[in-house]
């Protein structure tokens, strides 16, 4: 229905990805426009918590009302910055796991993915609500060297973005760090405000109904697809 309302008028639409709007990753798309790791080959990222009590219980885990488990809920995301740094993927290899919560909604609370594009860069993903300490972990590999961004902050932990680039002789890379401190998660906010700024200048939507389109095609395939029949 929104696809068909942009279609058909001037109405700007963004749909929220706000892991986009965090400083770290706003950094390393900045280090891979300067060719800091040279071309990328391939990603690989986890993405994860430990729920709580009577979680399986909750909306999240009630595929009538989420629409599924985890891969839609904190999979979407890793899906999203894959695109972002790779690109459109062709192939869709998944592994959707219910190990722990027994929900009645049958739902994944694990999922395992291949994703890769037509160059065959691949994005090996890993998203859970069994990750009993909080964990955000985005490696992005290249032909030069590593960005590895680990953390959200809060219980996720600070926020940090590594650069390892290679030497010429290989060996131990050169290493530099940056840490974000922020108290509060302002990628909510940086995100409405692009939002609003783009309505301003009149400029394309970034995070767009197609980008999320997208991502959710590529959910959908790994659901139809899901062997294990959670």
């Amino acid at each position: 229905v929104l696809k068909k309302l942009k279609k058909n008028s001037k109405i700007k639409i963004h749909v929220g990805y706000n892991h986009r709007f965090h400083p770290s990753v706003i950094l390393a798309k900045k280090l891979i426009k300067s060719n800091s790791i040279g071309s990328i080959l391939y990603i690989r990222a986890r993405y994860g918590h430990g729920a709580r009590l009577n979680y399986e219980k909750e909306w999240r885990m009630d595929r009538k009302i989420s629409g599924g488990g985890e891969l839609i809920d904190q999979g979407s995301h890793l899906i999203d910055l894959s695109r972002l740094f790779l690109g459109e993927f062709v192939s869709v290899k998944s592994s959707l796991r219910k190990y722990f919560w027994k929900s009645d909604g049958k739902v994944d609370d694990n999922a395992f993915l291949i994703l890769s594009t037509k160059k065959n860069k691949i994005a090996f993903l890993h998203c859970s609500c069994t990750e009993w300490k909080n964990k955000f972990s985005f490696e992005i590999f290249g032909e030069k060297g590593k960005i590895e961004i680990n953390g959200l902050g809060k219980s996720y932990g600070t926020e940090n973005l590594t650069l390892y680039k290679m030497k010429k002789k290989m060996g131990i890379p050169n290493i530099k760090n940056w840490k974000f401190s922020n108290k509060k998660d302002m990628s909510w906010k940086s995100e409405i405000n692009d939002f609003f700024l783009k309505i301003i200048q009149d400029k394309p939507i970034e995070s767009n109904i197609n980008n999320a389109s997208k991502n959710l095609k590529i959910i959908d395939k790994c659901y139809k697809s899901n062997v294990l029949g959670i």
